[in-house]
């Protein structure tokens, strides 16, 4: 048989060829390349973008904290105004185009101050042999004007602006209106000289103070009604006399509260007396209050006549508020002071609707100031003459300013927003109306006159309370849990348990705020006993089941595998919990007279019921799944040669938990624990429906808070854009950005710290 011979075809190499090698080692080093530039690429994205956030909070935050600014556009001497007299008052329209002067004679000078021009001009028929001795204004808001003669008489009117557009443009016709009489009425029947007068509009009449050269004081109260069939108005009036002064004492300077409650005068010896003037007839006096040491040169009340604002030859400036003392009663208080001009103060001059005012001294310098956030805004020397007068118009970007030579300064004004300071937002404020410094947040109201209240101190507080008692619920929970699924479960049960508590966080937030609060917070205040029965009974429970359970004999607890030891408590859990709730209402009825809430308060702990114990539970509830999750990952990636040579060298499970494996997993275990800070501490929906939103300042589990998040949800969309309220929205998002930013990064470096300490092992 002969021998066959088969070629043998040679197989081919698995290891790749060189043109192959070539060609793959230009794919990997294009993987790596592009891999490499690509993350870096995202990661200064991301940088990028956080510095973006920064810069645009920034530049929405900045304009808060810049001072006012004013720039004279023109200066108009007397003669060429028409001003033969000296200015007696002095105001300036909402539009800003029209200024009402009221010269010594009782002039009324209407000037336009665009075209710089007269616009009208009204000659007062003052009584025959009397002169105007006296002008009083009501607060800017109602523009009520006194004149006061040297016979005894008064004269209120009021200057009217009346619009129309022709042609489409806007037209202003000034006039005169009078609330009572065009013609003088009397007030001091022995026709003395009223050299200082005062009015406010109250309750649809007006109330009016006056001095007499002799030093009476004087109080009349006017009002009109109008017959209906004649049209003819009636005036109606009563005159009482008030408390003189102390003797020797002159009065300088007088104003009524827009209430009509109260009237203070100023006298020479730098005292401040309040009168009661509730009822006229019979008028207290309190006891004078020293203001300083220095004469009183110029007194106003700012908007809202719950404070005075006061100058004195020195050139100090400061606050005094109408407070109530124990008894019940008003006084004069002093507040706070502003910084001091180098000159005497010649006047003061509060805006329409907010707490700032514009002063003026001897030396030509003009000052701009706000009462409650205690900010100087300007101070600028406009003048070598005595400043006399100043106008600021209702909107605050125009002014009219008058010295000792007559000569008007017309004056752009940039002053958007005062009313916030460092100590504003972040120290105790004295509010108009309180009895003492607070932190309140209470930036709007309905009223004109309402003094904007914005404290973060509530906010920032309540943020942290709301995450303190969150994580208060949530941190056990999550960690431990955690450290039993990864540790001690099987794999299949963890296979059920750990999807289960991560499907948890896919839950809406606003789902689970609707719950907390129309369901959770309903439940917790009918079943208080219950809510704290729980947190002892279930422990209690689950160390007894153990104990129990540690006692039965072994082919019994053989039947149970191990790992699945934890179902076992499942039922003595749901047991105990419907037990604590079914004797809730008895619980009640024994030690707490049948109401656990009522018993709160009569110990002076208040009970609110979306409250801090509702968050926790519910935003707890929420955070767990990211706690859990992460710490869980960190456990169950322990090497497994740690625990089995702590096992092998005879330590228990537990020790092994407690000696090996948490210090391996902590930095993982605290990454998960700030995750779930960070995620409570951003927390809008659930804070927003479970807390009431009442930006109280203290850690009461029982009453709710406000929270940065939510107050910038809440207010955000009812705000003026580029309003103070709506900067100072952005400003708290630009705090809690930055807390948030500062807390990460000092997780990161305790984390980083702990890798370090831990990566050994």
């Amino acid at each position: 048989m002969s021998n066959l011979k088969i070629p043998v075809k040679p197989m081919n190499s698995l290891m790749p060829t060189a043109e192959q090698r070539t060609r793959l080692r230009k794919i990997r080093r294009f993987k790596d390349q592009f891999s490499r530039y690509g993350i870096t690429a995202a990661g200064i994205a991301v940088v990028f973008s956080l510095g973006l956030i920064f810069f645009y909070l920034f530049s929405e935050v900045a304009p808060l904290f810049r001072g006012a600014s004013i720039e004279i556009k023109k200066n108009v001497p007397a003669t060429h105004y028409g001003q033969q007299e000296s200015i007696a008052y002095m105001t300036l329209e909402r539009y800003e185009e029209l200024g009402t002067f009221i010269d010594a004679k009782g002039n009324i000078r209407f000037w336009d101050v665009n075209r710089q021009q007269a616009r009208a001009q009204v000659s007062m028929a003052i009584p025959e042999a009397a002169q105007l001795a006296s002008v009083g204004k009501s607060i800017p808001s109602s523009g009520l004007v006194a004149l006061g003669y040297s016979n005894g008489q008064v004269l209120v009117l009021k200057p009217s602006y009346a619009l129309s557009y022709p042609n489409d443009q806007r037209e202003i016709t000034p006039g005169i209106a009078y609330p009572l009489e065009s013609s003088p009425l009397l007030v001091d029947e022995q026709g003395a000289v009223l050299r200082l007068v005062a009015l406010q509009e109250i309750h649809g009449g007006i109330l009016l103070g006056a001095v007499t050269a002799d030093e009476r004081i004087l109080l009349a109260s006017f009002s009109s009604s109008q017959n209906f069939l004649t049209g003819e108005t009636r005036v109606m009036q009563d005159v009482y006399s008030l408390p003189p002064l102390p003797s020797g004492e002159r009065a300088l300077f007088m104003q009524i509260d827009e209430s009509g409650r109260h009237l203070v005068v100023a006298s020479d010896q730098s005292k401040l007396y309040l009168f009661n003037i509730l009822n006229p007839a019979a008028a207290e006096q309190r006891a004078g209050v020293k203001v300083s040491d220095a004469a009183i040169t110029a007194m106003e009340f700012l908007v809202g006549t719950g404070s005075l604002v006061i100058g004195t030859a020195k050139g100090e400036i400061s606050q005094w508020f109408l407070v109530r003392d124990t008894d019940n009663q008003y006084h004069v208080q002093h507040v706070r002071d502003f910084d001091a001009l180098s000159g005497a103060i010649t006047v003061v001059s509060p805006e329409y609707s907010r707490r700032g005012f514009w002063v003026g001294d001897d030396r030509g310098n003009l000052g701009a100031f706000y009462a409650t956030s205690e900010r100087t805004l300007l101070i600028e020397k406009l003048s070598d003459k005595a400043i006399r007068h100043i106008a600021i118009s209702p909107i605050n970007s125009r002014a009219l300013i008058v010295d000792d030579s007559q000569s008007l300064m017309i004056a752009e004004v940039w002053n958007r927003h005062p009313e916030v300071s460092f100590s504003s937002l972040w120290q105790k404020v004295w509010y108009e109306g309180r009895e003492a410094p607070d932190y309140i947040w209470q930036a709007s109201s309905g009223s004109d006159s309402f003094e904007a209240k914005m404290s973060f101190v509530p906010l920032s507080l309540g943020t942290i309370k709301a995450a303190f008692f969150a994580m208060l619920f949530a941190i056990p929970l999550g960690v431990m849990g955690a450290i039993y699924t990864a540790y001690f479960m099987t794999p299949k049960l963890r296979g059920l348990v750990k999807p289960t508590i991560e499907i948890m966080e896919a839950l809406p937030t606003v789902i689970l705020g609707f719950l907390a609060g129309l369901w959770l917070a309903p439940f917790i205040e009918n079943h208080l006993p219950a809510i704290f029965a729980i947190l002892v009974a279930v422990p209690l429970v689950m160390l007894l089941v153990g104990y129990l359970w540690s006692r039965l004999p072994g082919m019994i607890r053989e039947r149970v595998p191990a790992g699945w030891e934890a179902v076992i408590l499942m039922l003595p859990i749901v047991l105990t919990g419907w037990a604590c709730v079914a004797i809730s209402a008895h619980t009640e009825v024994w030690l707490f007279d049948g109401s656990m809430r009522q018993w709160f308060t009569n110990n002076g702990i208040n009970y609110d019921q979306r409250n801090a114990l509702v968050v926790g539970i519910v935003m707890g509830f929420a955070v767990i799944p990211t706690i859990f999750s992460i710490a869980e990952d960190a456990v169950f990636s322990v090497p497994r040669h740690l625990t089995q040579g702590s096992l092998a060298l005879g330590a228990t499970r537990w020790q092994t938990v407690v000696g090996v494996v948490l210090p391996t997993a902590s930095p993982g275990i605290f990454s998960a624990v700030m995750m779930g800070f960070g995620r409570a501490v951003g927390e809008t929906m659930i804070v927003l429906m479970a807390t009431g939103n009442s930006p109280v300042v203290n850690f009461n589990i029982f009453e709710g808070m406000r929270t940065l998040s939510a107050n910038i949800a809440v207010e955000l969309p009812e705000t003026a854009v580029a309003s103070t309220h709506f900067r100072v929205l952005f400003l708290a998002a630009l705090v809690l950005l930055a807390f948030t930013f500062v807390v990460n990064t000092l997780a990161e470096i305790v984390r980083q710290r702990l890798r370090q300490r831990y990566s050994n092992l």
